[in-house]
Parts: structure tokens; C-alpha cells; sequence
């Protein structure tokens, strides 16, 4: 009976923490599709008319085409130069644990515990005159994701037998093509996964393209949402709607890759 009781008691627990992190999604996406006075009132009740022009006006007025492919470009590029370099790095410092790569290996985690500090990373893009460009704020999103992907990647090559790399070599295999052919194919759940995380979090970043760019023709979806924001504070339906459509390629992204993150993180993330 006492486990019954348990077990009654937990999923009603666990309904009531979905409830919890549902409500606000449900929220905004009901109220996307409300008139303007339905909509400031932010309640969870159905529309009484559902309009589905919001979206339309959205996209026409906050310039999110423009801000969905700025978005695309920079976690795309910097998301695929930023795992594939962790990845080369954490293999040579995993497989080569001279005190330089010990070094540098733990130097490249200090990255894990210091915040950005964006006054100094503005400072440096503007000495190479990178400041307010595209290259600039994908640098900025590459290097910040470097830390996570070397630990993550690091601890996943130490399950890799080394004898794969001893094989391959005596079969003629350069360094080149030892890692592109051999380890990279036994690395693919931790590479998915970085991938993944780091493609949600540049597309889901706010302050990097805030403090990086200036100009409207840089400005991500993020920055898009906040700039029609500032422009439209009272049609909160216009407002849901820009939110819902900034969040659909994350979910999807997500949904998409959503077993790869779990056997990533479980399969080597968590093995030293």
C-alpha cells in the first residue's frame, strides 16, 4: 500500500513540475494567436478568434527572415568550426598527455567557470578591426563554446581504444586521415551531441549579438524579437507569435537530435 501510495505520490509530482514548465509555452502560443486585447490579457483560455494573420504581419514587420538566416549562418559556421576544432584538440590532449597539453587542457577549462566579460572582447575585435561584423561575432561564438566541447569530447577519446590509432597507422593511415576516417566515426554521439547544445545555445544567445553588432543587417532573431519588441510593446500578439517562430527551428533541432544527446552524454560525457 505504502508503495502504491509512493508511486501515486511522485507522479503527481512529476505532473505538477510539467505543468509548471509547460504553462509558459502554452501561454505564448495561445496567445500568438489572439487579437491585440485578448492577447495583453495573457490568460491560458482559448481565443475567441483565432488569428493566424499574426504570424504573416510578424514576419512582414520585424524583418525575422533576414534575422532567421543571420541566426543560421552564425550557429551553423560556428557551431561546425567549433566542435570540429575542440574535437582535434581534445584528441591530441587525450592521447598525448605531455605537461604542455595538461596545461592547456585545463587552461581551456578555466573557460567553463569565468564569465564573458564583453567590454574586453570588444576591445579585441576592434583592434583587428572585427568589431560590428559577421566574422567578428562568429569568432565570439566559436571561441565560447570551445571549453565545453574539449571536456566533453576529451572524456569521450578516452574510451576510444588506442589500439584503433596503432592499427590504422600500420595500415598506412596519416594523422589526417586517422582522425577523419577512424576517430571521428567512434566519436559520433559526443560530436552530435556538442553539436546540438552548441547549435541551441548561439541561435538561443542574446547578449553576444547585443554587445557584437549595431547594425540591423547582423542582428539575429533574437535581436530581431527585441528590436520588433521595442517597436510593438502593446500587440503582445505580435509579440507571442515573434517568439513562437524564434523558438521552432530550436525545438525542432532538438526533437531531431534528442537521442543522440542522451546517449552522448551518457555513453562517454561522463567517463574519465
Amino acid at each position: 500500500m505504502k508503495k502504491k501510495i509512493n508511486v501515486v505520490l511522485k507522479q503527481l509530482c512529476c505532473i505538477v513540475l510539467c505543468l509548471i514548465v509547460i504553462a509558459p509555452f502554452y501561454m505564448v502560443l495561445i496567445n500568438s494567436f489572439k487579437p491585440k486585447a485578448e492577447a495583453s490579457r495573457m490568460s491560458l483560455a482559448l481565443p475567441t478568434k483565432w488569428m493566424f494573420n499574426n504570424y504573416t504581419e510578424v514576419i512582414e514587420k520585424g524583418k525575422l527572415v533576414q534575422g532567421f538566416f543571420n541566426s543560421l549562418e552564425y550557429a551553423a559556421i560556428a557551431t561546425l568550426v567549433g566542435v570540429i576544432g575542440a574535437a582535434m584538440a581534445a584528441y591530441v590532449m587525450s592521447r598525448r598527455r605531455t605537461k604542455l597539453n595538461n596545461f592547456l587542457y585545463y587552461f581551456v577549462l578555466c573557460g567553463l567557470f569565468f564569465p564573458v566579460n564583453y567590454v574586453t572582447l570588444v576591445k579585441v575585435l576592434s583592434t583587428f578591426q572585427l568589431n560590428d561584423t559577421r566574422v567578428g561575432i562568429i569568432l565570439a561564438f566559436t571561441s565560447a563554446m570551445i571549453p565545453f566541447c574539449v571536456f566533453t569530447i576529451y572524456s569521450f577519446v578516452s574510451t576510444v581504444p588506442v589500439e584503433l590509432d596503432e592499427a590504422a597507422v600500420i595500415d598506412g593511415a596519416g594523422p589526417v586521415t586517422l582522425f577523419f576516417k577512424i576517430i571521428v566515426p567512434m566519436l559520433k554521439p559526443t560530436l552530435v551531441t556538442c553539436f546540438i547544445l552548441q547549435f541551441m545555445s548561439v541561435w538561443s544567445d542574446f547578449l553576444t549579438p547585443l554587445y557584437l553588432s549595431s547594425k540591423s543587417r547582423l542582428f539575429p532573431m533574437t535581436m530581431a524579437v527585441y528590436q520588433f519588441f521595442g517597436k510593438n510593446t502593446n500587440y503582445w500578439n505580435y509579440i507571442f507569435a515573434d517568439i513562437v517562430l524564434t523558438c521552432i527551428p530550436v525545438v525542432i533541432v532538438y526533437l531531431l537530435g534528442q537521442k543522440y544527446i542522451i546517449g552522448g552524454l551518457t555513453s562517454g560525457a561522463v567517463k574519465e
